[in-house]
C-alpha cells in the first residue's frame, strides 16, 4: 500500500508515520510550509515538527498514512 504524499496531510487529522524502524502517530496541528508540519504524539501530546522526524534522512520504510 502506497503512503500519502505531503500535500496529503490535513490539520486536525491523525496518521502513522513510519522512518528507520520507528512509529508515531500523530495528529497534524498545523502546516508551517509545503514540506513541514506542527505534529503532536497522540499518546503523550508532545508537540514536534516533521522535519525533526526526518532531520537524519529518510530510510527505506518511510511512509505516511491514515491513522
Amino acid at each position: 500500500m502506497p503512503g500519502l504524499a505531503y500535500s496529503s496531510l490535513r490539520v486536525r487529522e491523525k496518521y502513522i508515520v513510519t522512518n528507520n524502524g520507528e512509529k508515531f502517530e500523530v495528529e497534524v496541528e498545523k502546516i508551517l510550509s509545503a514540506n513541514d508540519f506542527l505534529l503532536k504524539d497522540i499518546h503523550t501530546l508532545e508537540k514536534y515538527l516533521m522535519s525533526d522526524l526526518t532531520q537524519f534522512g529518510k530510510g527505506n520504510d518511510w511512509l505516511i498514512t491514515e491513522y
